[in-house]
Protein backbone atom coordinates (compact mmCIF):
# COMPACT_ATOMS: atom_id res chain seq x y z
CA UNK A 1 0.00 0.00 0.00
CA UNK A 2 1.14 3.56 -0.67
CA UNK A 3 0.48 6.70 1.36
CA UNK A 4 -0.27 10.09 -0.13
CA UNK A 5 3.36 11.17 0.25
CA UNK A 6 5.00 7.98 -0.98
CA UNK A 7 7.26 8.33 -3.98
CA UNK A 8 7.24 4.75 -5.23
CA UNK A 9 9.85 3.49 -7.65
CA UNK A 10 8.28 2.52 -10.98
CA UNK A 11 9.79 1.46 -14.29
CA UNK A 12 10.63 4.30 -16.69
CA UNK A 13 7.62 5.40 -18.69
CA UNK A 14 9.21 4.52 -22.00
CA UNK A 15 9.97 0.97 -20.87
CA UNK A 16 6.39 0.41 -19.72
CA UNK A 17 4.91 1.80 -22.92
CA UNK A 18 7.16 -0.40 -25.01
CA UNK A 19 6.23 -3.48 -22.98
CA UNK A 20 2.47 -3.06 -23.48
CA UNK A 21 2.78 -2.10 -27.13
CA UNK A 22 5.05 -5.06 -27.92
CA UNK A 23 2.65 -7.48 -26.25
CA UNK A 24 -0.41 -6.10 -28.05
CA UNK A 25 1.32 -6.04 -31.45
CA UNK A 26 2.55 -9.61 -31.04
CA UNK A 27 -0.96 -10.83 -30.37
CA UNK A 28 -2.31 -8.82 -33.27
CA UNK A 29 0.29 -10.25 -35.65
CA UNK A 30 -0.72 -13.77 -34.64
CA UNK A 31 -4.33 -12.92 -35.43
CA UNK A 32 -3.83 -11.04 -38.67
CA UNK A 33 -4.81 -7.61 -37.38
CA UNK A 34 -5.96 -6.18 -40.70
CA UNK A 35 -8.87 -8.62 -41.09
CA UNK A 36 -12.29 -7.54 -39.75
CA UNK A 37 -13.40 -8.96 -36.43
CA UNK A 38 -15.55 -12.05 -36.86
CA UNK A 39 -17.92 -10.90 -34.14
CA UNK A 40 -18.25 -7.42 -35.58
CA UNK A 41 -18.95 -8.83 -39.03
CA UNK A 42 -21.63 -11.11 -37.64
CA UNK A 43 -23.34 -8.27 -35.78
CA UNK A 44 -23.06 -5.93 -38.74
CA UNK A 45 -24.95 -8.43 -40.87
CA UNK A 46 -27.89 -8.38 -38.49
CA UNK A 47 -30.73 -5.93 -39.28
CA UNK A 48 -31.34 -2.99 -36.97
CA UNK A 49 -27.95 -3.30 -35.26
CA UNK A 50 -28.26 -0.01 -33.39
CA UNK A 51 -31.59 -1.04 -31.92
CA UNK A 52 -30.43 -4.38 -30.52
CA UNK A 53 -29.64 -4.67 -26.79
CA UNK A 54 -25.97 -4.32 -25.97
CA UNK A 55 -25.32 -0.71 -25.02
CA UNK A 56 -23.31 0.28 -21.97
CA UNK A 57 -25.42 0.24 -18.86
CA UNK A 58 -27.51 -2.64 -20.28
CA UNK A 59 -29.64 -0.29 -22.38
CA UNK A 60 -30.33 -0.53 -26.14
CA UNK A 61 -27.29 0.62 -28.09
CA UNK A 62 -27.96 4.01 -29.64
CA UNK A 63 -24.37 5.23 -29.96
CA UNK A 64 -22.78 4.01 -33.17
CA UNK A 65 -19.41 5.12 -31.75
CA UNK A 66 -19.57 2.95 -28.64
CA UNK A 67 -16.11 1.32 -28.61
CA UNK A 68 -15.54 -2.39 -29.16
CA UNK A 69 -13.96 -2.64 -25.73
CA UNK A 70 -14.12 -0.65 -22.51
CA UNK A 71 -12.53 -1.30 -19.13
CA UNK A 72 -15.53 0.27 -17.42
CA UNK A 73 -17.84 -2.11 -15.56
CA UNK A 74 -20.84 -0.52 -17.29
CA UNK A 75 -19.80 -1.78 -20.72
CA UNK A 76 -21.59 -4.82 -22.13
CA UNK A 77 -19.16 -6.16 -24.74
CA UNK A 78 -18.37 -9.74 -25.72
CA UNK A 79 -15.26 -9.96 -27.93
CA UNK A 80 -12.66 -12.45 -26.70
CA UNK A 81 -9.12 -13.52 -27.51
CA UNK A 82 -10.41 -17.09 -27.53
CA UNK A 83 -11.10 -16.64 -31.25
CA UNK A 84 -7.37 -16.06 -31.86
CA UNK A 85 -6.27 -19.19 -30.03
CA UNK A 86 -8.46 -21.52 -32.11
CA UNK A 87 -8.41 -25.04 -30.56
CA UNK A 88 -6.19 -23.82 -27.71
CA UNK A 89 -8.77 -21.20 -26.75
CA UNK A 90 -10.94 -23.79 -25.01
CA UNK A 91 -8.73 -26.53 -23.49
CA UNK A 92 -10.57 -29.85 -23.16
CA UNK A 93 -13.73 -28.01 -24.33
CA UNK A 94 -14.31 -27.06 -20.69
CA UNK A 95 -15.63 -23.62 -21.51
CA UNK A 96 -18.10 -24.97 -24.06
CA UNK A 97 -19.25 -27.62 -21.62
CA UNK A 98 -19.87 -25.04 -18.88
CA UNK A 99 -21.88 -22.90 -21.30
CA UNK A 100 -24.24 -25.80 -21.92
CA UNK A 101 -24.77 -25.83 -18.14
CA UNK A 102 -25.49 -22.09 -18.06
CA UNK A 103 -22.07 -20.98 -16.76
CA UNK A 104 -19.86 -18.36 -18.40
CA UNK A 105 -16.65 -16.75 -17.21
CA UNK A 106 -14.09 -14.28 -18.52
CA UNK A 107 -10.71 -12.79 -17.67
CA UNK A 108 -9.85 -9.24 -18.70
CA UNK A 109 -6.43 -7.69 -18.18
CA UNK A 110 -5.93 -3.94 -18.54
CA UNK A 111 -2.37 -2.62 -18.41
CA UNK A 112 -1.44 1.00 -18.86
CA UNK A 113 1.27 3.60 -18.40
CA UNK A 114 0.83 7.34 -17.91
CA UNK A 115 3.30 10.18 -17.64
CA UNK A 116 2.73 13.71 -16.36
CA UNK A 117 5.19 15.73 -18.42
CA UNK A 118 4.39 19.17 -17.01
CA UNK A 119 2.36 20.76 -14.22
CA UNK A 120 0.39 19.04 -11.49
CA UNK A 121 1.99 18.36 -8.12
CA UNK A 122 5.15 17.00 -9.76
CA UNK A 123 6.30 15.32 -12.95
CA UNK A 124 6.61 11.57 -13.21
CA UNK A 125 5.38 8.33 -14.76
CA UNK A 126 3.53 5.26 -13.55
CA UNK A 127 2.52 1.78 -14.60
CA UNK A 128 -0.63 0.11 -13.34
CA UNK A 129 -2.90 -2.77 -14.19
CA UNK A 130 -6.05 -4.66 -13.29
CA UNK A 131 -7.07 -8.27 -13.76
CA UNK A 132 -10.84 -8.72 -13.75
CA UNK A 133 -12.43 -12.16 -13.34
CA UNK A 134 -16.17 -12.32 -14.10
CA UNK A 135 -18.47 -15.26 -13.47
CA UNK A 136 -22.09 -15.50 -14.65
CA UNK A 137 -24.65 -18.26 -14.31
CA UNK A 138 -28.11 -18.78 -15.84
CA UNK A 139 -29.76 -20.30 -12.80
CA UNK A 140 -32.61 -21.74 -14.87
CA UNK A 141 -30.20 -23.84 -16.95
CA UNK A 142 -27.95 -24.61 -14.00
CA UNK A 143 -30.50 -25.55 -11.33
CA UNK A 144 -34.02 -24.97 -12.63
CA UNK A 145 -34.50 -21.56 -10.99
CA UNK A 146 -36.60 -19.94 -13.66
CA UNK A 147 -35.74 -16.42 -14.91
CA UNK A 148 -32.90 -15.98 -12.42
CA UNK A 149 -29.23 -15.11 -12.92
CA UNK A 150 -26.09 -14.89 -10.79
CA UNK A 151 -23.08 -12.62 -11.29
CA UNK A 152 -19.85 -11.83 -9.51
CA UNK A 153 -16.50 -10.32 -10.39
CA UNK A 154 -13.16 -10.06 -8.61
CA UNK A 155 -10.31 -7.60 -9.14
CA UNK A 156 -6.57 -7.86 -8.69
CA UNK A 157 -5.29 -4.27 -8.87
CA UNK A 158 -1.63 -3.35 -8.91
CA UNK A 159 0.64 -0.42 -9.70
CA UNK A 160 0.54 3.26 -8.90
CA UNK A 161 -2.04 5.89 -9.77
CA UNK A 162 -0.91 9.03 -11.59
CA UNK A 163 -3.59 11.29 -10.11
CA UNK A 164 -2.90 10.16 -6.54
CA UNK A 165 0.86 10.56 -6.68
CA UNK A 166 1.63 13.14 -9.37
CA UNK A 167 -1.26 15.25 -10.65
CA UNK A 168 -3.42 15.72 -7.50
CA UNK A 169 -6.58 16.35 -9.51
CA UNK A 170 -10.17 15.49 -8.65
CA UNK A 171 -11.01 13.73 -11.93
CA UNK A 172 -8.67 10.71 -11.92
CA UNK A 173 -6.64 10.29 -15.08
CA UNK A 174 -7.57 6.59 -15.30
CA UNK A 175 -10.86 4.83 -14.59
CA UNK A 176 -8.93 1.79 -13.26
CA UNK A 177 -6.80 3.80 -10.82
CA UNK A 178 -7.11 2.36 -7.31
CA UNK A 179 -4.91 1.25 -4.43
CA UNK A 180 -3.17 -2.10 -5.01
CA UNK A 181 -5.41 -4.86 -3.68
CA UNK A 182 -7.28 -8.07 -4.41
CA UNK A 183 -10.96 -7.40 -3.87
CA UNK A 184 -14.50 -8.47 -4.47
CA UNK A 185 -16.54 -6.04 -6.54
CA UNK A 186 -20.11 -7.08 -7.37
CA UNK A 187 -21.94 -10.20 -6.15
CA UNK A 188 -25.67 -10.47 -6.90
CA UNK A 189 -28.69 -12.53 -7.88
CA UNK A 190 -31.35 -11.16 -10.22
CA UNK A 191 -34.91 -12.42 -10.58
CA UNK A 192 -37.00 -11.41 -13.59
CA UNK A 193 -40.78 -11.16 -13.76
CA UNK A 194 -43.45 -10.52 -16.43
CA UNK A 195 -41.51 -12.07 -19.31
CA UNK A 196 -38.38 -10.21 -18.33
CA UNK A 197 -39.87 -6.73 -18.14
CA UNK A 198 -39.14 -6.34 -14.43
CA UNK A 199 -35.82 -7.30 -12.89
CA UNK A 200 -35.03 -7.27 -9.17
CA UNK A 201 -31.33 -7.45 -8.34
CA UNK A 202 -30.15 -8.15 -4.77
CA UNK A 203 -26.62 -8.40 -3.40
CA UNK A 204 -23.46 -6.35 -3.47
CA UNK A 205 -23.95 -3.75 -6.21
CA UNK A 206 -22.31 -0.66 -7.64
CA UNK A 207 -24.15 2.33 -9.08
CA UNK A 208 -21.72 3.05 -11.92
CA UNK A 209 -22.56 -0.20 -13.72
CA UNK A 210 -26.05 1.02 -14.67
CA UNK A 211 -26.76 4.61 -13.58
CA UNK A 212 -25.56 7.86 -15.20
CA UNK A 213 -23.83 5.96 -18.02
CA UNK A 214 -23.00 7.47 -21.41
CA UNK A 215 -22.42 4.92 -24.19
CA UNK A 216 -20.14 7.24 -26.17
CA UNK A 217 -18.30 8.20 -22.98
CA UNK A 218 -17.12 4.62 -22.38
CA UNK A 219 -14.34 5.23 -24.91
CA UNK A 220 -12.43 7.65 -22.70
CA UNK A 221 -9.91 6.70 -20.02
CA UNK A 222 -10.46 9.51 -17.49
CA UNK A 223 -12.69 8.25 -14.67
CA UNK A 224 -15.13 11.16 -14.88
CA UNK A 225 -16.45 10.08 -18.29
CA UNK A 226 -17.69 6.89 -16.65
CA UNK A 227 -19.20 8.11 -13.37
CA UNK A 228 -19.46 11.94 -13.12
CA UNK A 229 -16.84 13.09 -10.62
CA UNK A 230 -19.25 15.49 -8.88
CA UNK A 231 -21.03 12.44 -7.40
CA UNK A 232 -17.79 10.65 -6.50
CA UNK A 233 -16.52 13.75 -4.68
CA UNK A 234 -19.54 14.46 -2.50
CA UNK A 235 -21.06 11.05 -1.64
CA UNK A 236 -19.36 9.49 1.45
CA UNK A 237 -16.31 7.36 0.60
CA UNK A 238 -16.90 8.18 -3.07
CA UNK A 239 -20.14 6.20 -3.12
CA UNK A 240 -20.77 2.65 -4.39
CA UNK A 241 -18.57 2.93 -7.48
CA UNK A 242 -15.35 1.25 -8.63
CA UNK A 243 -13.57 -0.21 -6.76
CA UNK A 244 -16.13 -0.30 -3.90
CA UNK A 245 -19.59 -1.88 -4.05
CA UNK A 246 -22.18 -2.19 -1.26
CA UNK A 247 -25.21 -4.26 -0.24
CA UNK A 248 -28.16 -2.99 -2.25
CA UNK A 249 -31.43 -3.72 -4.04
CA UNK A 250 -32.08 -2.50 -7.58
CA UNK A 251 -35.31 -2.73 -9.60
CA UNK A 252 -35.51 -2.09 -13.34
CA UNK A 253 -38.73 -2.01 -15.38
CA UNK A 254 -38.49 -2.08 -19.18
CA UNK A 255 -41.83 -1.01 -20.63
CA UNK A 256 -40.63 -1.61 -24.19
CA UNK A 257 -37.38 -1.30 -26.16
CA UNK A 258 -37.63 2.48 -25.94
CA UNK A 259 -38.51 3.25 -22.33
CA UNK A 260 -37.13 2.00 -19.01
CA UNK A 261 -37.25 2.99 -15.34
CA UNK A 262 -34.80 1.88 -12.69
CA UNK A 263 -34.19 2.66 -9.03
CA UNK A 264 -31.96 1.33 -6.31
CA UNK A 265 -31.35 1.65 -2.60
CA UNK A 266 -27.73 1.25 -1.50
CA UNK A 267 -25.83 1.38 1.75
CA UNK A 268 -24.63 4.98 1.67
CA UNK A 269 -20.99 4.52 2.71
CA UNK A 270 -18.97 1.60 1.28
CA UNK A 271 -16.14 2.04 3.80
CA UNK A 272 -17.85 3.61 6.79
CA UNK A 273 -16.96 6.98 8.31
CA UNK A 274 -13.32 7.42 9.38
CA UNK A 275 -12.83 7.13 13.12
CA UNK A 276 -10.09 8.67 15.21
CA UNK A 277 -6.85 6.91 14.39
CA UNK A 278 -8.31 5.18 11.32
CA UNK A 279 -6.88 5.58 7.83
CA UNK A 280 -8.81 8.35 6.03
CA UNK A 281 -8.65 6.49 2.70
CA UNK A 282 -11.90 4.51 2.15
CA UNK A 283 -10.12 1.93 -0.01
CA UNK A 284 -7.91 1.07 2.94
CA UNK A 285 -10.87 0.97 5.32
CA UNK A 286 -12.49 -1.59 3.02
CA UNK A 287 -9.39 -3.42 1.78
CA UNK A 288 -11.00 -6.50 0.22
CA UNK A 289 -14.50 -5.31 -0.69
CA UNK A 290 -16.03 -7.57 1.95
CA UNK A 291 -17.13 -5.09 4.63
CA UNK A 292 -20.77 -5.66 3.57
CA UNK A 293 -21.96 -2.61 5.50
CA UNK A 294 -25.71 -2.27 6.06
CA UNK A 295 -25.98 0.22 8.95
CA UNK A 296 -25.09 3.48 7.19
CA UNK A 297 -27.65 6.09 6.02
CA UNK A 298 -29.02 4.94 2.68
CA UNK A 299 -28.34 6.25 -0.80
CA UNK A 300 -31.31 6.15 -3.20
CA UNK A 301 -30.88 6.71 -6.93
CA UNK A 302 -33.41 6.54 -9.76
CA UNK A 303 -33.46 7.31 -13.48
CA UNK A 304 -35.66 7.12 -16.56
CA UNK A 305 -34.27 6.49 -20.04
CA UNK A 306 -35.97 6.97 -23.40
CA UNK A 307 -34.34 5.57 -26.57
CA UNK A 308 -35.56 6.60 -30.02
CA UNK A 309 -34.68 5.95 -33.65
CA UNK A 310 -34.34 2.22 -33.03
CA UNK A 311 -36.26 1.01 -36.05
CA UNK A 312 -34.78 0.85 -39.54
CA UNK A 313 -37.61 2.97 -40.98
CA UNK A 314 -37.38 5.75 -38.36
CA UNK A 315 -36.59 9.17 -39.78
CA UNK A 316 -34.19 10.07 -36.96
CA UNK A 317 -30.78 8.74 -35.95
CA UNK A 318 -30.75 6.66 -32.74
CA UNK A 319 -30.35 8.43 -29.43
CA UNK A 320 -31.08 8.15 -25.71
CA UNK A 321 -32.27 10.79 -23.24
CA UNK A 322 -31.74 9.97 -19.56
CA UNK A 323 -32.93 11.87 -16.49
CA UNK A 324 -31.95 10.83 -12.98
CA UNK A 325 -31.46 11.91 -9.42
CA UNK A 326 -30.15 10.70 -6.07
CA UNK A 327 -30.68 11.38 -2.37
CA UNK A 328 -28.45 10.48 0.57
CA UNK A 329 -30.07 10.27 4.02
CA UNK A 330 -26.93 11.05 6.01
CA UNK A 331 -25.76 14.28 7.60
CA UNK A 332 -23.35 16.63 5.87
CA UNK A 333 -21.25 19.51 7.14
CA UNK A 334 -20.95 23.04 5.78
CA UNK A 335 -17.61 23.82 4.18
CA UNK A 336 -17.76 27.47 5.32
CA UNK A 337 -19.88 28.06 8.43
CA UNK A 338 -19.76 26.71 11.97
CA UNK A 339 -22.78 25.91 14.12
CA UNK A 340 -23.08 29.49 15.33
CA UNK A 341 -23.13 30.85 11.78
CA UNK A 342 -19.58 32.21 11.87
CA UNK A 343 -16.80 31.37 9.45
CA UNK A 344 -14.82 28.19 10.04
CA UNK A 345 -11.75 30.17 8.96
CA UNK A 346 -12.11 32.52 11.96
CA UNK A 347 -9.47 31.64 14.61
CA UNK A 348 -12.17 32.03 17.29
CA UNK A 349 -14.51 29.54 15.58
CA UNK A 350 -15.50 26.36 17.42
CA UNK A 351 -14.38 24.37 14.37
CA UNK A 352 -17.65 22.44 14.42
CA UNK A 353 -19.28 22.74 11.01
CA UNK A 354 -22.96 23.50 10.61
CA UNK A 355 -24.80 20.26 9.90
CA UNK A 356 -27.36 19.56 7.19
CA UNK A 357 -29.77 16.68 6.95
CA UNK A 358 -29.44 14.80 3.67
CA UNK A 359 -27.78 15.52 0.33
CA UNK A 360 -28.99 15.22 -3.23
CA UNK A 361 -28.25 15.67 -6.90
CA UNK A 362 -29.85 15.54 -10.33
CA UNK A 363 -28.41 14.68 -13.74
CA UNK A 364 -29.35 14.47 -17.38
CA UNK A 365 -27.68 12.76 -20.35
CA UNK A 366 -28.09 12.86 -24.10
CA UNK A 367 -26.36 10.18 -26.22
CA UNK A 368 -26.94 10.76 -29.92
CA UNK A 369 -25.73 9.19 -33.15
CA UNK A 370 -25.25 12.09 -35.55
CA UNK A 371 -23.86 10.34 -38.65
CA UNK A 372 -23.63 6.84 -40.10
CA UNK A 373 -21.50 6.00 -43.10
CA UNK A 374 -23.68 5.11 -46.11
CA UNK A 375 -21.73 1.96 -46.98
CA UNK A 376 -21.47 0.71 -43.39
CA UNK A 377 -24.19 1.79 -40.91
CA UNK A 378 -22.13 0.37 -38.03
CA UNK A 379 -19.52 3.12 -38.53
CA UNK A 380 -20.09 6.79 -37.84
CA UNK A 381 -20.14 9.51 -35.23
CA UNK A 382 -21.93 9.93 -31.89
CA UNK A 383 -21.99 12.73 -29.34
CA UNK A 384 -22.89 12.91 -25.66
CA UNK A 385 -23.70 15.69 -23.20
CA UNK A 386 -24.13 15.20 -19.45
CA UNK A 387 -25.07 17.76 -16.80
CA UNK A 388 -25.31 17.34 -13.02
CA UNK A 389 -25.90 19.63 -10.05
CA UNK A 390 -25.98 19.45 -6.24
CA UNK A 391 -26.58 21.90 -3.35
CA UNK A 392 -23.81 24.45 -2.84
CA UNK A 393 -24.16 24.81 0.94
CA UNK A 394 -22.82 21.34 1.84
CA UNK A 395 -20.68 20.16 -1.08
CA UNK A 396 -17.23 20.83 -2.48
CA UNK A 397 -18.66 20.77 -6.04
CA UNK A 398 -22.06 22.03 -7.11
CA UNK A 399 -22.12 21.92 -10.93
CA UNK A 400 -20.71 19.49 -13.50
CA UNK A 401 -20.77 19.34 -17.30
CA UNK A 402 -19.14 17.02 -19.79
CA UNK A 403 -19.48 16.49 -23.52
CA UNK A 404 -17.70 14.62 -26.26
CA UNK A 405 -17.75 13.14 -29.72
CA UNK A 406 -16.62 9.74 -30.94
CA UNK A 407 -16.18 8.34 -34.43
CA UNK A 408 -15.97 4.63 -35.19
CA UNK A 409 -14.27 3.62 -38.43
CA UNK A 410 -12.83 7.04 -39.24
CA UNK A 411 -9.69 5.66 -40.92
CA UNK A 412 -9.92 3.59 -44.07
CA UNK A 413 -9.43 -0.11 -43.36
CA UNK A 414 -9.88 0.41 -39.59
CA UNK A 415 -13.60 -0.09 -39.25
CA UNK A 416 -13.40 -1.33 -35.64
CA UNK A 417 -11.26 1.52 -34.30
CA UNK A 418 -12.79 4.41 -32.38
CA UNK A 419 -11.42 7.93 -31.93
CA UNK A 420 -12.85 10.64 -29.71
CA UNK A 421 -12.48 14.00 -28.01
CA UNK A 422 -14.18 14.86 -24.72
CA UNK A 423 -14.21 17.74 -22.24
CA UNK A 424 -15.41 17.90 -18.62
CA UNK A 425 -15.60 20.79 -16.17
CA UNK A 426 -16.78 20.97 -12.56
CA UNK A 427 -17.27 24.06 -10.41
CA UNK A 428 -16.09 24.54 -6.85
CA UNK A 429 -19.19 25.37 -4.82
CA UNK A 430 -20.05 28.87 -3.63
CA UNK A 431 -19.48 27.93 0.03
CA UNK A 432 -16.10 26.35 -0.66
CA UNK A 433 -15.00 29.43 -2.59
CA UNK A 434 -16.31 31.57 0.28
CA UNK A 435 -14.17 29.62 2.74
CA UNK A 436 -11.10 30.38 0.60
CA UNK A 437 -11.92 34.10 0.78
CA UNK A 438 -12.45 33.88 4.54
CA UNK A 439 -9.10 32.13 4.96
CA UNK A 440 -7.39 34.98 3.12
CA UNK A 441 -9.28 37.56 5.18
CA UNK A 442 -8.51 36.07 8.58
CA UNK A 443 -5.05 34.72 7.79
CA UNK A 444 -3.74 37.58 5.71
CA UNK A 445 -1.48 35.28 3.68
CA UNK A 446 -1.96 35.58 -0.10
CA UNK A 447 -3.21 32.31 -1.57
CA UNK A 448 -5.12 31.28 -4.70
CA UNK A 449 -8.84 30.70 -4.45
CA UNK A 450 -10.23 27.54 -5.95
CA UNK A 451 -12.61 27.99 -8.88
CA UNK A 452 -13.04 24.89 -11.05
CA UNK A 453 -11.27 21.92 -12.55
CA UNK A 454 -11.48 20.79 -16.15
CA UNK A 455 -10.00 18.10 -18.38
CA UNK A 456 -9.67 17.72 -22.15
CA UNK A 457 -9.06 14.19 -23.46
CA UNK A 458 -8.18 12.88 -26.92
CA UNK A 459 -8.12 9.10 -27.33
CA UNK A 460 -7.83 6.49 -30.08
CA UNK A 461 -8.72 2.83 -29.51
CA UNK A 462 -7.20 0.47 -32.07
CA UNK A 463 -8.72 -3.02 -32.21
CA UNK A 464 -5.87 -5.37 -33.08
CA UNK A 465 -7.91 -8.56 -32.98
CA UNK A 466 -10.83 -10.11 -31.09
CA UNK A 467 -10.39 -9.19 -27.43
CA UNK A 468 -7.17 -7.19 -28.00
CA UNK A 469 -6.91 -3.40 -28.11
CA UNK A 470 -4.28 -0.73 -27.69
CA UNK A 471 -5.23 2.86 -26.88
CA UNK A 472 -2.92 5.91 -26.94
CA UNK A 473 -4.34 8.80 -24.94
CA UNK A 474 -3.68 12.47 -24.16
CA UNK A 475 -5.23 14.52 -21.37
CA UNK A 476 -4.78 18.15 -20.40
CA UNK A 477 -5.90 18.99 -16.86
CA UNK A 478 -6.85 22.60 -16.15
CA UNK A 479 -6.52 23.86 -12.55
CA UNK A 480 -5.96 20.52 -10.76
CA UNK A 481 -7.71 20.48 -7.34
CA UNK A 482 -9.50 23.66 -8.35
CA UNK A 483 -6.24 25.60 -8.70
CA UNK A 484 -4.73 25.34 -5.19
CA UNK A 485 -1.94 22.82 -4.52
CA UNK A 486 -3.06 20.55 -1.64
CA UNK A 487 0.57 19.57 -0.97
CA UNK A 488 1.62 23.14 -0.17
CA UNK A 489 0.68 24.64 3.20
CA UNK A 490 0.46 28.11 1.69
CA UNK A 491 -2.04 26.93 -0.93
CA UNK A 492 0.31 27.75 -3.78
CA UNK A 493 -1.37 27.60 -7.18
CA UNK A 494 -0.96 24.30 -9.01
CA UNK A 495 -0.09 24.40 -12.70
CA UNK A 496 -2.07 22.79 -15.51
CA UNK A 497 -0.92 19.23 -16.25
CA UNK A 498 -0.25 17.53 -19.60
CA UNK A 499 -0.59 13.75 -19.48
CA UNK A 500 0.34 11.14 -22.09
CA UNK A 501 -0.63 7.50 -21.75
CA UNK A 502 -1.07 4.14 -23.41
CA UNK A 503 -3.48 1.35 -22.46
CA UNK A 504 -3.48 -2.27 -23.69
CA UNK A 505 -6.31 -4.70 -23.03
CA UNK A 506 -6.70 -8.44 -23.43
CA UNK A 507 -9.98 -10.23 -22.81
CA UNK A 508 -10.50 -13.99 -22.64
Amino acid sequence: MFSENDRPHVPPLQRSLALWLTLALALAQAAGAQTPLEEAARIAAEPNFLGRPGGAGNDPQTSVAQPDFSARPSANLNTSIQDLLEPYGDPFAARSFLRTRGIAYSFTYVGESFGNVTGGARRGGIAEGRLDFQFDADLDTLMGWRDAAFHTNLYQIHGTGLSRHYVDNFMSVSAIEALPSSRLYELWVEQRFFDGQLGIRVGQLATDTEFAVSQTGTLFLNSTFGWPNIMASIIPSGGPIYPLAVPAVRAKYVLNQSFSLQAGIYDGDPAGPPRRGNDPDPQRRNRTGTNFRTNDPALVIAEAAYAYGLEADDNIEPGTVTLGGWYHFGRFGSLRFDRSGGSLANPSSSGLARRFRGNSGIYGIIDQTIYREPDDPNDGASVFVRLSGSPSDRNLLDLYLDAGIGYKGLLSGRSDDTVGVAFAIERISKNARGFDRDTLLFGGTPAPRRSSEAVLEVSYQAVLGPGVTVQPDFQYVFRPSGGANPREMDGRRIRNAAVFGLRATIRY
